[in-house]
């Protein structure tokens, strides 16, 4: 595929296996500690037990993998038939069971599960391996943030097998136990997901003889934005934006085994992408403008709806267009139909200030209710007065779910003018910045809190916030770990 000219994540929700239907309340977490790699169609891992490293394949048609709840519990199913090249043969067959338990007053969830079923036979010439024996247990936290929802979790395993070597009066029933730690964390939101797992297991065979893997697997999943220049010079536009939906999942094992034979082994696979065509800005006061880019970006993207020619980039941005800009952008409003679709609506407004009946007052409501908003008072939002850049800064941190990572109360920031940044937006000023969010002016060194964001400047700034939920999060929860661990 061709060179990317411009990258911003787009929608990803569901982590997509084969042949797998995702309940809302699914916790994202690996459960399966294999180190498999699988795509729409094909299926591979690595299997060590005979100490030669063995793949083994499969397709649509050889899995079949199901996840059902019902009243709080989360059944996974697994059923697999797979081959290697060699002939060998593998067959598994799983169910896992987990109790996943709503915190909805402080936003999180956990699941801690058993499994219920395994049974598992591998056949590698004369030999056979048959699973006797399995001992499972999970356990995941989830904290649901407005803009990501962010996991972490552990499954530790035991599994003894059962083999003969020799033949005749020579043959010997022999035992292998493989103990498994992993370890996991990921996030997912409505522009990304991506989770590693870094699994070790320890071989103990019968003979006093060990084996060592550890596996490292990451699966990332992201729409890329691309730029698409009109292949006719005579048309109405010069080009436009397309979305192109991508998914990769990378594996690799690193082995010591007690035959003697150590090395690596990499797996890979990339989901067939798919692409969709955006709307065409049409703005004609923005030629060599250097927010242009950025505008054009999100107004392709939905997150700004003007109907006007002109978009005005050097007037003030007001409260109600930049928290309605930051709804779409984390997909606010999709979340909040989902939690009311049982419930009846509400009657009055969070604020005195704000009908109900204007377009795109659900943004407000639900970011008022995701704790990413406040009024001016609390009863009045103003929202036609300009956005500051200090109230900027704090709902961007507020989405994120990022406010305790400052420091304690009492530090002072790095900007000249510390003693007028307001208490309420210390914080969020302080962590914007960390994240490359939000600087300060470089030649003054002052971050000018009470300052209006231009509508240019907070177009800049947004598409900062969204390049930062798609590489910033990517590369800390795929390169990071996999680097350290």
């Amino acid at each position: 595929m061709r060179k990317h000219l411009s990258k911003i994540m787009l929608v990803v929700l569901a982590v997509a296996v084969i042949g797998a239907t995702i309940p809302q309340i699914a916790l994202a977490a690996s459960l399966e500690t294999t180190g498999a790699v699988k795509n729409e169609y094909t299926y591979e891992e690595a299997v060590f037990i005979t100490g030669t490293p063995i793949i083994f394949k499969g397709t649509s048609k050889d899995i079949k993998i199901t996840e059902k709840e019902s009243k709080g519990k989360l059944t996974e199913t697994y059923s697999l038939k797979l081959t290697a090249s060699n002939g060998a043969t593998l067959t598994r067959n799983i169910a896992y069971e987990s109790d996943v338990v709503d915190y909805a007053t402080i936003g999180q969830k956990t699941s801690n599960g058993v499994v219920k079923k395994y049974t598992e036979k591998i056949v590698v010439g004369k030999t056979t391996y048959t699973l006797v024996d399995y001992q499972f247990s999970q356990g995941t936290v989830t904290d649901n943030r407005a803009a990501s929802d962010y996991y972490s979790g552990n499954v530790i395993s035991r599994k003894t097998y059962s083999f003969q070597s020799g033949t005749g009066k020579n043959a010997v029933q022999n035992t292998v136990t493989i103990d498994t730690d992993s370890r996991h964390a990921g996030y997912e939101n409505f522009w990304g997901a991506t989770e590693t797992q870094i699994t070790e297991s320890v071989y103990s065979f019968s003979d006093g003889k060990t084996s060592h893997v550890k596996n490292r697997l990451s699966t990332s999943k992201s729409r890329v934005l691309n730029y698409e220049q009109n292949l006719g010079s005579l048309g109405s536009f010069d080009g436009g934006y397309a979305v192109v939906s991508e998914k990769d999942v990378i594996s690799e094992y690193n082995y010591n085994l007690a035959s003697g034979q150590k090395g690596k082994l990499d797996l890979d696979t990339e989901y067939m992408p798919t692409i969709e065509r955006l709307i065409i800005p049409k703005f004609r006061d923005l030629n060599n403008h250097y927010a242009k880019e950025a505008i054009d970006k999100l107004y392709s993207l939905g997150i700004y709806t003007d109907t006007s020619n002109f978009f005005s980039p050097n007037t003030p941005m007001k409260r109600f267009d930049f928290t309605t800009a930051i709804g779409k952008a984390v997909d606010l409003r999709v979340m909040q139909e989902k939690e009311n679709k049982s419930k009846k609506t509400a009657s009055t407004s969070v604020f005195k200030d704000v009908k109900r009946t204007v377009k795109d007052y659900a943004y407000i409501e639900t970011a008022v209710k995701k704790g990413i908003i406040k009024g001016v008072t609390p009863e009045y939002f103003k929202p036609d007065s300009p956005i500051t850049r200090g109230q900027a800064a704090t709902i961007f941190v507020r989405a994120l779910g990022l406010e305790n990572k400052a420091p304690d109360p009492g530090y002072v920031t790095k900007f000249t003018d510390d003693a007028q940044i307001p208490n309420y937006t210390k914080d969020g000023i302080y962590i914007a910045n960390e994240l490359g969010l939000m600087t300060g002016d470089p030649v003054t060194g002052r971050f000018n809190p009470n300052q209006p964001l231009t509508r240019a400047q907070a177009s800049v700034v947004l598409e900062r916030f969204l390049n930062y939920l798609e590489n910033d999060l990517k590369q800390n929860y795929r390169d990071d770990i996999l680097f350290f661990n």
